[in-house]
Formats: structure tokens, C-alpha cells, sequence
């Protein structure tokens, strides 16, 4: 048992940093190459990465429609072999119109990746009594940032952008193979019981439009610093050719992000854990407004990775707590919001960047939007149903 659980994990961060780490965060990466070896303007670099986020939200509109597991299972290995072949169509030509249906159907697969992957260990791991190590399972989206990136930048001296996206191909090829191989089907192993399902007491209305609002917030400060982290750092003088280290500095802070903060919040409870998380994140924002310096740039990387992994895994965990019975519906809720953030904010600063020729304009606007959804927070904290919160963080996780 305790070598498959193993091998059920590995295959899971294998997935995810498949679809997330090269079918989607590569891209943040290789935007600065593609500048300079292609004319990519910032603001196209925006529009595709409108295009991955509207494929990601299609993905998860119909992933939401989905009740059985064998269809899940088949539909997210179907999202495995798609992230590994839109990787390949980055590097068929320069074509605008096929880089947007190649970000198109990688946000198809990283929906399949997180949404559908996670819920297939996350079923595995409840029947076999191991849920508390969703967190570990989590830490392949910060390890794929940091693998992608070094993927990336340690060719970069000897191959042109189209061979980069030709070595991430082959990556994601070599990872398809232990994320296939080794997650079981879900039809074996015991059924859930009725112990894992037990009802508990659920919040209000208003506690659930205040977390959906904290979350849509939340999707704005992400997506921006997921999509330009590498043309923020390298549009600075003083740090050229520095965007790919911030980028990998990300990963290398999201990878025990989601275990850092599963602690924290059995310590605080998950609305003090989340306000944590969204105040350090507002300060890593504003760095880069604030001060062109390299001290600055490291500490809103890694910033950025600790915080933007560890509000999603923070959020998702904590409707499973409250919602036990029906999480999902719950959790595609939240996602809806936090997906639509994620197509308008990258277009909107890629075109202020545009305007403006620097960034300065679009982190503050984050950053404030940022500030609104730590207003929820705190509201939240005021409503009668957040008494129980720490004491649900401490005893049912």
C-alpha cells in the first residue's frame, strides 16, 4: 500500500507538471525569447494569455458537467496527451492565429490537469484514508513553474525559441508516462464510505458570495504575475536577463507553498491563513512599483510563489471542509470566478503595458483589486458561521 500511494503521488505532481508547468506556465518563460527572436509585441503576449485562460474556463464549464469517474478518468488522460501536443504546435510557425489555438487548447488540458487530476487523486487518497497529503499533490504546480523555467532558460543559449518549445515537447512526453501509467483507474480499490462524506454545518450565502468575491480578486493578482513576472523583471535596466532566474525563484517558492500553508491554517484557521496570504502577495505586487532593484525583484517572486499556490490550495481545501458533501459544485463555483478573472486581467495589462511602456499601471491596479478581496476576508471573519473555522481547520483536515 504504501509504495502505491507513493507511486499515486508521483504520478499526480507528474500531471500536474505536465499540464501546468509546460502546457501552461512555460509560456511566462519563453514570452521574453519570443520577443526578441519573433517581434511578440506585450500586447499579443496578453491576448494568448486571454486565449489559455478561455480555454481553461471551457475546460472547466464542462468539467463541471461531469459525474462519472470512468469519464473523468479517460477525459483527463485525453487533457495529458493534449498538453503535450499544444506544446508542440508553439513550435510549428510564428502564426498568431496558431499560437492562440495552441494557448486555447492548453488551457483545455490544464483544466483536465488541475480540476480533473486533482479530483481523481483527491478520490484515490480519501478512499485509502490519505487526504491529508493533498498538499504534497499540490506542489507539482509550483515544481512544474520551476522545472519549465529551467527547461527554458539552460537551452537558451544554444537553440532559437522554436527549439526551446521542441524541448519542452519532448519534457512533456517523458512526464505523460508515469502521469498515465501510474494513477489507478477509479474503479479500483474500496468505494467511499459513509465516513468520508458525513454532513457537517455549512455557511450562510453571504459568507459564500464574500469568498467568491475574495477568490474573483484573487484571479487578478495571479494571472498578471503568472503571464509577465519575466517582461516585468527584463523591461528594468538595471535587471536584464534576469526574468527567467525571478521565474524559476517562483517555483522554487511554490513547491511547499500548499504544505507551508496547510500548517499554518490548522494553527490560525484558513481565513486568518488567507489574509495572510493575500497581504504578502499585495506587498510582492507593489516591489516592482516601488523600487527597479534586484533585492526587490527576488522578494516579489518569491513572493508571488508563495502566496498565489497557497490562496488556491487555502480556498479549495477550505470548501472541502465546509462543503463536505458537495465540494465540487462549490469548488467550480469559485473557479468560474477566479477563471473569468484570468481572461480579463493579462489582456487589460498587456494593453496598459502597451500604452504606458512599463508595467507600473497594472500592478497597481492589482494590487488594488487585491486590497478588495482582503476586505472580504475581513468581513467574513465578522459573520456568525466563521466561529467554527479554526476549529474545523484543526480537526477535519
Amino acid at each position: 500500500m504504501q509504495t502505491q500511494r507513493l507511486l499515486v503521488l508521483v504520478s499526480g505532481i507528474a500531471g500536474l507538471v505536465l499540464t501546468m508547468g509546460v502546457a501552461r506556465f512555460a509560456y511566462t518563460p519563453m514570452i521574453a525569447y519570443m520577443q526578441a527572436q519573433t517581434g511578440l509585441s506585450d500586447a499579443l503576449a496578453g491576448w494568448l494569455a486571454g486565449w489559455n485562460y478561455l480555454g481553461y474556463l471551457s475546460g472547466l464549464l464542462l468539467v463541471t458537467r461531469l459525474r462519472d469517474l470512468m469519464l473523468k478518468d479517460r477525459l483527463y488522460r485525453i487533457a495529458l496527451v493534449l498538453a503535450v501536443l499544444t506544446t508542440a504546435l508553439m513550435a510549428l510557425d510564428d502564426a498568431p492565429w496558431l499560437w492562440g489555438i495552441s494557448r486555447y487548447l492548453a488551457g483545455l488540458a490544464t483544466a483536465g490537469g488541475l480540476m480533473l487530476g486533482s479530483g481523481l487523486i483527491l478520490n484515490w487518497l480519501i478512499r485509502h484514508d490519505h487526504r491529508g497529503e493533498l498538499g504534497l499533490h499540490f506542489s507539482g504546480i509550483g515544481l512544474g513553474i520551476l522545472i519549465g523555467a529551467l527547461a527554458v532558460e539552460l537551452v537558451a543559449p544554444f537553440i532559437d525559441w522554436r527549439g526551446q518549445w521542441w524541448l519542452l515537447t519532448a519534457l512533456g512526453a517523458v512526464l505523460l508516462l508515469p502521469a498515465w501509467i501510474w494513477l489507478p483507474r477509479p474503479n479500483h480499490g474500496t468505494p467511499l464510505s459513509a465516513q468520508h462524506t458525513a454532513a457537517a454545518t455549512e455557511p450562510g450565502p453571504i459568507w459564500l458570495w464574500l469568498l467568491q468575491g475574495a477568490y474573483l480578486c484573487a484571479g487578478f493578482g495571479y494571472v498578471v504575475n503568472a503571464t509577465f513576472t519575466v517582461l516585468i523583471t527584463e523591461q528594468q535596466p538595471a535587471l536584464a536577463g534576469q526574468g527567467g532566474a525571478m521565474w524559476m525563484l517562483v517555483g522554487l517558492a511554490a513547491a511547499p507553498a500548499p504544505l507551508l500553508w496547510d500548517r499554518l491554517a490548522r494553527r490560525v484557521g484558513y481565513l486568518s491563513a488567507l489574509q495572510w496570504g493575500y497581504g504578502l502577495q499585495i506587498v510582492g505586487i507593489l516591489l516592482p512599483v516601488f523600487s527597479n532593484t534586484l533585492a526587490a525583484a527576488v522578494a516579489s517572486a518569491l513572493l508571488f510563489g508563495l502566496t498565489f499556490i497557497g490562496i488556491v490550495s487555502l480556498v479549495l481545501t477550505m470548501v472541502g471542509v465546509r462543503y463536505p458533501t458537495h465540494p465540487a459544485a462549490i469548488m467550480a463555483r469559485l473557479t468560474l470566478g477566479y477563471g473569468i478573472a484570468q481572461i480579463i486581467a493579462p489582456v487589460v495589462a498587456g494593453e496598459l503595458a502597451e500604452l504606458s511602456g512599463h508595467f507600473d499601471l497594472s500592478l497597481i491596479m492589482v494590487a488594488i483589486i487585491m486590497a478588495l478581496g482582503f476586505g472580504c476576508l475581513v468581513i467574513m471573519r465578522l459573520l456568525p458561521q466563521t466561529e467554527t473555522d479554526r476549529q474545523s481547520s484543526a480537526g477535519r483536515v
